[in-house]
């Protein structure tokens, strides 16, 4: 009796027979990673299961997948972190590679898989000197850092959507910083960038082959923010104002069980204008770059209890306002939250 009823019910609703089939949890979406990578190594798209349309974008410009950096990866690096989001059938990974003949080079890259095909890739290739110093540093500390890889406390989990309310916060602090706002950032909050220390870091390079820096600048002197600094203590400076637009906000892949959030954004500093502002105590400044720039930025969130842990970014200089060529026009100019799959 029991299993007719089942069967009567897989009858009426197929569709639950082939979500159970076609299923994906982290072991599953980390897989698509490793197969990606082998393939892109290889030079040889048609070894990844794909869906007939797939859509492929590299530094923000639809190829077709197989051209751009499938053309010069040779070697897969010592760094890897990975983010799954088995309910919204997402999977990324931050991830050093080399580019021939032999260049090191840093990539953010999202997958989407629906029953069992790739439909989405997604990369940012960052080949800066600022990445390849990075790709340094990275394979030197040889794993990500312990707070991605934890799991939060089941008591302590919250939803999808209050983890993209406090990751926003970042972005929101930022944008037109003005040293004033509310930033939940915890005592050990910590970000690295294309992994280069920009919070915290215990010495700064010096200038013209100089010695480096050692001691923190002074809040209530310095004209532009520094990475010996702390996350508050950045955002609470106000020397932030010149990024003046974080827009084409997606959050496409949240990891409840770690507490963990992943956007795609760009960064624009307009220059001009915007490079004078007033800072909390007073005084007006001049700060961020003498041109027109946009950074086109992938960045993950460590969130518990409300508060941000650790920040880790890969970003790449872009042509300014450029698009992501995943977002509408209006949309890619605004700094609203795109939130990607369930709530």
């Amino acid at each position: 009796m029991k299993r007719t009823a089942l069967a009567f019910c897989l009858l009426l609703s197929p569709t639950i027979a082939q979500a159970q089939t076609n299923a994906c949890d982290r072991t599953c979406l980390t897989g698509f990673i490793d197969q990606y990578l082998d393939a892109l190594v290889a030079q040889d798209p048609k070894r990844l299961p794909t869906a007939p349309n797939v859509k492929y974008t590299e530094n923000g410009q639809t190829l077709r997948l197989g051209d751009g950096f499938w053309n010069s990866a040779i070697g897969k690096g010592r760094y890897r972190l990975d983010v799954a989001d088995p309910t919204a059938g997402q999977v990324a990974t931050f991830v050093t590679m080399r580019e021939a003949p032999a260049n090191p080079v840093l990539m953010a890259l999202r997958l989407k898989v629906e029953n069992r095909r790739i439909t989405e890739v997604e990369e940012i290739v960052a080949r800066s000197d600022m990445a390849v110093n990075g790709v340094k540093a990275l394979e030197a500390m040889g794993k990500p850092r312990e707070a991605f890889l934890r799991a939060t406390p089941p008591a302590d989990r919250v939803s999808r959507t209050e983890l993209v309310r406090v990751a926003n916060m970042y972005f929101s602090g930022m944008q037109k910083n003005d040293g004033k706002g509310q930033y939940p950032f915890a005592d050990d909050c910590d970000r690295l960038e294309n992994g280069g220390k920009t919070t915290n870091a215990p010495s700064v390079p010096g200038r013209n082959g100089g010695p480096p820096r050692t001691t923190k600048l002074d809040p209530k002197t310095a004209t532009n923010y520094d990475t010996m600094w702390s996350c508050r203590e950045q955002f609470e400076s106000g020397l932030l104002h010149f990024v003046y637009r974080i827009r084409d906000r997606r959050y496409l892949l949240v990891d409840q069980e770690r507490g963990l959030v992943l956007a795609f954004a760009f960064f624009d500093h307009p220059a001009g204008k915007t490079r004078t502002f007033q800072i909390p105590d007073g005084r007006t400044v001049t700060a961020g770059p003498q041109q027109p720039w946009t950074w086109e930025i992938a960045e993950l969130f460590k969130v518990e209890k409300g508060t941000l842990h650790e920040i880790e970014a890969v970003l790449e200089r872009a042509p300014y306002g450029m698009t992501s060529g995943w977002s509408a026009w209006d949309a890619a100019m605004s700094d609203r939250i795109q939130f990607a799959g369930p709530r």
